[in-house]
């Protein structure tokens, strides 16, 4: 009997991964990254129409050439036949969003609407929003409605219905051509199956739906506005599914577009990061994971349901059927590693990675190994791109504290990296005080593969073992265990992580030298954290109104 194989695509913040699995042992077959042709839009559209700060829009169109180059490729590469695979699996960034018309089609592309900035899809990280999550937030804490406490009391700008409220208020133009609004990666198993459905996974976490309640009631949406009170029942229409159901199969045109066999089962969306717990095997109570890319989110499953301060959210079945999953998360990690090395080193760090052969991050990487924690005299908050959790927060900016005219690059770089690693261990100690005991942590994504000084400090910092998956595409990997269950490969995905889930032998284990330097650290970072995230958050948000209202002055 031939082997049996399922496909994961990873859709991420700049590329698509598309991977192909073996059912039976997960083994990964091959692998293909496709980067979007469009990239990030932050500045403007393509045709030139200028975008306002704080907007990160993307191209549908990208997707599905992620689709059309990738799964094509994987099969020619790994030589497998289109009958010998069972199932595909979408995970993505979120919450993505897009408007289409009745027949999926993103306005984007339609003459019509193309020159309309709300048109276009939204990444998870646009934050032109925040208004309006503080507004749905006030409303919702004056009123005394309980959802927000599955979001531990406040509803973040990346949100669903902050961006519905958003484009309503903007271009109600566009709200109204919009006949669905749909998460990016329903939109993409609408369009490989035909038919409209939604993942309870994206409708919890990210759109403010519950298994037991639904989504906020008429009456709440429309003292937001009057336009939005049946928005849950028109324009986020659509049955919800749980993780690992079969939300269709592929029609004969997508198949046909693919190389794949029609009616192949194609499974439920899922979060991009969710997708990682299933693949490191973390599907019992007490095992954290931690997704670390460009920004990081923390998962945790429980058999408890408790209120939390600054969680993304608390969802039943979310992560993993028959639990409940919790989501927390920073908003910048990796991406502020990047700003630094791209926009704040000086040219002779670049010299010097060039004369050794290494990129800048390497170098920066290995003299900053050379240093004990504290030696530089430097701390930061890891606020480069607002605060997730606990604050939940947008407003919010980085902050480096101690420099000094004998500061050196690797200096900063250094206290960069803890910054993350403290910011990952006020989360974790938020999660002890619910009760909420964790037992073991797990870290994925590409940091974890690329910098081992990074791991290490979490180690030090969180005075924890840290385990690695075994992956470099561990996120599509937990896409395509999700197709085999939905294909009936396994029964269930603790039965699918028993054969699939890919852990290293290796971990990084705490110092304990190490870890008694970072507690008096990470005092002084919660100093810090208190002061301006909680004391005087206006200190902050107050230079960022000034420097958008000064943009906005300038002439071009």
């Amino acid at each position: 009997m031939n082997s049996k194989y399922t496909i994961g695509v990873d859709f991420g913040t700049e590329s698509g991964r598309v991977l192909l699995v073996e059912v039976r042992t997960g083994k990964e077959a091959a692998s293909s990254v496709t980067a979007y042709p469009h990239g990030v839009l932050e500045r403007s559209l393509p045709d030139g129409t200028p975008l306002d700060k704080d907007w990160s829009l993307q191209h549908p169109e990208d997707y599905l050439a992620v689709l059309y180059r990738s799964i094509p490729e994987v099969l020619d590469t790994a030589h497998v036949l289109p009958e010998d695979v069972i199932g595909i699996g979408i995970d993505f960034t979120s919450c993505t969003i897009l408007p289409t018309d009745g027949s999926g089609i993103p306005l984007c592309v339609n003459e019509q609407w193309k020159h309309r900035p709300h048109s276009w899809v939204k990444l998870w990280k646009h934050h032109a929003a925040q208004p309006e999550a503080d507004e749905i937030t006030a409303l919702a804490a004056s009123r005394k409605e309980h959802f927000p406490n599955q979001y531990g009391g406040k509803i973040s700008s990346e949100w669903m219905f902050p961006k519905l409220l958003e484009v309503l208020r903007d271009d109600p133009e566009v709200y109204e051509a919009a006949d669905l609004w749909l998460e990016a990666g329903d939109w993409m198993v609408f369009r490989l199956t035909g038919e409209l459905s939604r993942s309870s996974s994206t409708s919890g976490f990210k759109a403010l739906w519950s298994k037991r309640e639904g989504y906020p009631d008429p009456h709440f949406l429309s003292m937001l506005d009057p336009r939005l009170a049946n928005a849950a029942q028109t324009k986020l229409r659509g049955k919800i599914l749980p993780l690992g159901a079969k939300a269709g199969v592929l029609t004969q045109e997508m198949a046909a577009r693919l190389g794949l066999k029609a009616g192949t089962a194609v499974a439920v969306n899922i979060i991009d990061a969710h997708a990682a717990v299933p693949a490191v095997g973390a599907v019992r109570p007490g095992q954290l994971v931690m997704s670390m890319g460009t920004s990081t989110c923390h998962m945790l499953v429980s058999d408890r349901e408790e209120e939390i301060e600054g969680i993304c959210g608390v969802v039943e079945d979310g992560i993993i059927p028959g639990f409940y999953g919790y989501e927390t998360g920073q908003a910048a990690v990796g991406d502020a590693f990047s700003w630094y090395v791209n926009q704040a080193v000086p040219s002779y760090v670049q010299d010097k990675a060039v004369k050794k052969g290494v990129s800048i991050h390497e170098w920066l990487e290995g003299q900053a190994s050379r240093l004990c924690p504290g030696e530089s005299g430097l701390i930061a908050l890891d606020w480069w791109n607002g605060n997730r959790s606990v604050l939940v927060n947008a407003n919010l900016s980085g902050l480096i504290v101690g420099l000094t005219l004998a500061t050196r690059p690797e200096e900063i770089y250094r206290c960069m990296l803890e910054s993350t690693a403290f910011g990952t261990r006020k989360i974790l100690e938020t999660f002890a005080d619910a009760g909420l005991i964790i037992n073991e942590i797990f870290a994925c994504g590409g940091l974890p593969q690329k910098n081992n000084l990074l791991m290490q400090i979490y180690a030090d910092v969180l005075n924890h073992e840290i385990k690695v998956a075994d992956s470099s595409q561990i996120t599509a990997l937990g896409s395509a265990m999700y197709a085999a269950v939905a294909a009936g490969g396994w029964d269930n995905i603790a039965e699918a992580a028993q054969h699939m889930a890919k852990v290293k032998e290796d971990s990084y284990k705490p110092n304990p030298k190490n870890a008694k330097l970072y507690n008096l650290l990470y005092a002084a970072y919660l100093q810090l954290h208190d002061y301006f995230g909680r004391d005087s958050p206006a200190f902050m948000q107050q230079l960022k109104q000034q420097k958008m209202s000064t943009s906005s002055e300038v002439p071009e």
